[in-house]
């Protein structure tokens, strides 16, 4: 094997060590960040914090369609919130004629510990901070 070739071989090991290694990060993340959002639904049903039916605005901001999740929202603008089961939903949806009637289908988000993180607005917080001011917000804020 010549020199470019051996260069070019230790080159691409770096780089899938390099990529395996931030998937195991966003791996280990993403399960600390389930566990902070299992804890907060328990914690909701015993201060009997009871779960709303969840909305979800279009990316434009423009329309706000009903969905068929319930849970709790995590900030004011309702824009982020958990499910009923754990899960952690971005509620922002694409722009839908057939969901003005029907209502916007739901998916999950991987959650990050840091919410907002790489968003580009400077708005971040910890997950676990945000879910403590919900439940300290009670039921005075759906």
């Amino acid at each position: 094997m010549d020199e470019r070739a051996a260069w070019n071989e230790q080159r691409r090991r770096a780089i899938d060590e390099h990529a395996a290694a931030l998937a195991a990060g966003r791996e280990t993340e993403a399960r600390q960040a389930a566990d902070l959002l299992t804890s907060f639904v328990q914690r909701a049903a015993e201060g009997g914090l009871p779960p709303h039916r969840l909305t979800a605005r279009s990316f434009d901001g423009r329309a706000t369609y009903r969905t068929k999740a319930r849970g709790w929202y995590l900030k004011s603008n309702r824009s982020i919130a958990v499910g009923e089961h754990g899960e952690y939903y971005v509620l922002t949806v694409p722009s839908s004629w057939r969901a003005r009637f029907t209502g916007a289908d739901l998916s999950p988000s991987i959650p990050k510990l840091i919410v907002g993180a790489g968003g580009g607005d400077g708005e971040t917080i910890p997950l676990a901070q945000l879910l403590d001011q919900r439940l300290d917000a009670g039921a005075t804020w759906p």
